[in-house]
C-alpha cells in the first residue's frame, strides 16, 4: 500500500509560516505511522517582476498581523517589505523543489529556515545567495544545490508542482492532502490548529490499517 501525506504550500505564504508547528505536529503523527511527508510548491505570487504598491504592501502586512494573532508565530515587521521589494515566490519554491530533488528528507527543514528568515528575521528569500546559504544550513551541500537551483531541470520541476497545483483546483495554501494508492483526501484548505486536525489524520491512518 502507497500512503504519504502531500503539503501544499509556498514558503513565502504567511499562512503556512503559521501553519509550520501544525504540520510538524502532524508530520511526525504521519511518519510514527509509516507515511512520510511530501512537500509541492504552490507557487503563490510568480513571475511578476514588479515592486510592490504601497497599497499590496499594507494589505500583506495586515494579513501578516492576522497571521501573528491566530497562530502565534512570530513576525518582524520593522522594516518589513522595504519599498521596491519583488515580492515572487518562485525563487523560494524552486529551492523547496530542488532540495527535495537532492535529498527529500531535507526539503521540509529548508522551508522552515526560509520561513524564519523571511518572516521573524526580514531577510530577501527571493536572493539565490540567501536561499544557497539556508539550503547549505539545512545541509545541502552548497555547491551541488545551487548548481542545481539554477539548472533547466528544476526550473521545469517547479513549473510542474504549479501545473499540478492548479489542474487540481487548489487555491488556498496550506493545503494537505492524505494520499492513499492513487486516492486523495482533503484534510485541510486553510490554516486550522493542530487539535482539529490531528484526529483527522488519526481516522484516515486507521481506516489504511485496517484496509
Amino acid at each position: 500500500m502507497h500512503a504519504r501525506l502531500l503539503y501544499v504550500m509556498d514558503p513565502m505564504c504567511s499562512w503556512c509560516w503559521g501553519f509550520a508547528p501544525v504540520l510538524e505536529g502532524l508530520a511526525t503523527q504521519a511518519q510514527a505511522a509509516g507515511v512520510p511527508l511530501h512537500m509541492v510548491a504552490g507557487g503563490l505570487r510568480t513571475g511578476s517582476g514588479a515592486a510592490l504598491e504601497p497599497t499590496t504592501q499594507r494589505y500583506i502586512l495586515e494579513h501578516w498581523q492576522a497571521v501573528a494573532q491566530a497562530t502565534g508565530q512570530p513576525f518582524k515587521f520593522d522594516g518589513a517589505l522595504p519599498e521596491g521589494f519583488v515580492y515572487d515566490t518562485e525563487p523560494a519554491c524552486r529551492a523547496l523543489v530542488t532540495a527535495r530533488s537532492l535529498d527529500p528528507a531535507s526539503a521540509w527543514p529548508l522551508v522552515k529556515r526560509i520561513q524564519q528568515a523571511f518572516y521573524a528575521e526580514g531577510r530577501d528569500v527571493t536572493q539565490a545567495s540567501v536561499l544557497v546559504e539556508l539550503a547549505e544550513a539545512a545541509g545541502l551541500p552548497r555547491i551541488e544545490f545551487a548548481a542545481a537551483f539554477d539548472s533547466v531541470e528544476q526550473h521545469a520541476a517547479t513549473a510542474a508542482d504549479f501545473t499540478w497545483v492548479q489542474d487540481l483546483g487548489i487555491a488556498g495554501f496550506p493545503t494537505l492532502l492524505a494520499e492513499r494508492n492513487g486516492q486523495l483526501a482533503l484534510l485541510t484548505n486553510g490554516y486550522q490548529p493542530l487539535s482539529e486536525l490531528a484526529p483527522l489524520l488519526a481516522r484516515w491512518l486507521e481506516r489504511g490499517a485496517h484496509a
